[in-house]
């Protein structure tokens, strides 16, 4: 389906059919169920996010306004504003809050031990201190992970296969992202990564989406062959910026979400975010269901995979080698 008629088939009060309606359990049909959604990002760009998510839902016969109802709250990219957002929802008395990224779970956490979370596309859930594990969370919290931390050093190591010549390195962060643990461990990888690959590597904070165009000038300051993105909700809401300014000063960099590359960024590796967040929805039927949170295990990643742009590598004077193109996932044209 394409995602524009999707977006109207959610949003629109469209028919289903009787046979949907039958699979559906009895207690659905007496009581619409509320579900709170809580994003970090910007309202603006949130709906091609939370997509997959809705499309997750609609599969299994939920249609907004017919039978579930969503109350939606959004940080416009403060994290300081999740915590109020999440006590309105706490306050709606919603059913399940469904939290995008570890800001958004936290916050959760922090308003509610009793409502249900699930929380999508999570980092480190048990270094976070969301969940007691993946296999036994234990709280009133389960979902889906990305890997945050074990993924930052194989980025580096796929974007010094494209650039054999790297040896100087910029890693664009938000140093406050995820819990200090977290931010600990990814800082840990990437550097003994840099060490082995014999790359200088500087690391360059950005707080805030204010903060990006100092660190846009930090970063051509010091003249690096390349940089990578490092996790983070905020950044990942910022990416059309980032891939401006590499563009602007054809800089060569390594990115986490396939949807960068999609849009013109060099490469990627990492989860499918579009399959975490659809696998969401079925935490949501299992809770509306009567499952708890507490005994639903934490979903990591079945794949990764990796994203090169070919048009994008070639602007920038870049050949990616066949032995690079064989373990490609998706080469874009």
């Amino acid at each position: 389906m394409r995602r524009r008629e999707f977006i109207m088939l959610v949003g629109g009060a469209t028919a289903w059919p009787l046979s949907v309606c039958a699979q559906l359990p009895t207690s659905q049909a007496r009581k619409m169920p509320r579900l709170g959604v809580l994003m970090p990002g910007v309202s603006a760009r949130s709906g091609t996010i939370l997509e997959p998510f809705y499309r997750g839902l609609h599969e299994l016969g939920y249609v907004e306004g017919q039978n579930i109802a969503i109350e939606r709250r959004y940080g416009e990219s403060i994290v300081e504003r999740l915590p109020d957002l999440a006590a309105e929802l706490v306050k709606l008395k919603v059913d399940i809050i469904v939290a995008w990224s570890t800001p958004a779970a936290i916050a959760a956490k922090q308003a509610t031990s009793t409502i249900p979370i699930v929380a999508a596309v999570m980092a480190d859930p048990v270094g976070d201190g969301l969940v007691a594990s993946l296999a036994r969370p234990g709280g009133n919290i389960t979902g889906t992970t990305f890997v945050g931390p074990e993924l930052v050093s194989k980025r580096l190591q796929l974007l010094k296969e494209i650039i054999p010549r790297l040896s100087r390195v910029a890693a664009l962060w938000h140093p406050h992202a995820y819990s200090e643990r977290t931010m600990a461990n990814m800082s840990k990888e990437i550097e003994t990564a840099a060490r082995t690959l014999g790359t200088q590597l500087q690391f360059v904070p950005a707080d805030s989406p204010s903060e990006l165009a100092s660190a846009f000038s930090t970063i051509l300051k010091e003249r690096p062959d390349a940089f990578i993105l490092m996790p983070s909700p905020m950044l990942f809401g910022e990416y059309r910026r980032i891939l401006t300014f590499a563009s602007t000063n054809r800089l060569p960099a390594m990115y986490q979400a396939r949807e960068i590359v999609e849009a013109g960024g060099l490469m990627s590796y990492g989860a499918n975010l579009n399959d975490l967040f659809r696998s969401a929805a079925p935490f949501v039927r299992k809770i509306l269901d009567g499952a708890g949170p507490s005994d639903l295990p934490v979903e990591r990643p079945t794949k990764f995979e990796l994203v090169i742009n070919l048009k994008t590598a070639k602007d920038l004077g870049l050949t990616i080698s066949r032995e690079v193109l064989l373990i490609t996932d998706e080469v874009i044209e």
